[in-house]
């Protein structure tokens, strides 16, 4: 049975899954929105938010914990630095999930993970130069 058991194993082991949940969340911290399965997403949503919380707190041992748990220090201190300060004035609920449907592969539901409030990067830079340089 599982009783009080909280985490969902998604076919992996252990450490597997705590570094799938690093990766998650230090490209979260990165890109401010990520793209993954529902389950994927929800499990990261918990390590985000506690994330968030120790970047609030601001102190040594905080960011100590959460180079343990993200194992990339530049990573904690951009969470510490830009992420969390947004956050000061909210009192949780830190993340987003949006779903966008089954993957066409394997029938797999899809989600956005992204921050409440933080503007995402606009992917359309490319395009911006491409335009420049023909106009030019």
């Amino acid at each position: 049975m599982r009783h009080q058991v909280r985490d969902k194993k998604l076919g992996r082991s252990s450490s597997h899954r705590k570094a799938l949940m690093a990766s998650l969340v230090c490209h979260l911290i990165e890109e401010k929105r990520i793209k993954t399965t529902l389950m994927k997403a929800k499990e990261a949503r918990r390590v985000a938010e506690k994330m968030i919380t120790l970047g609030l707190k601001g102190t040594l041992a905080a960011r100590r914990q959460a180079i343990a748990t993200l194992r990339r220090p530049e990573r904690v201190a951009t969470l510490f630095d830009e992420v969390a300060p947004q956050f000061k004035d909210r009192p949780g609920g830190y993340t987003r999930i949006t779903k966008l449907g089954q993957r066409r592969s394997d029938g797999s539901e899809m989600a956005i993970l992204e921050w409440v409030g933080v503007e995402a990067p606009d992917k359309t830079r490319k395009t911006e130069k491409v335009e420049e340089t023909e106009a030019a």
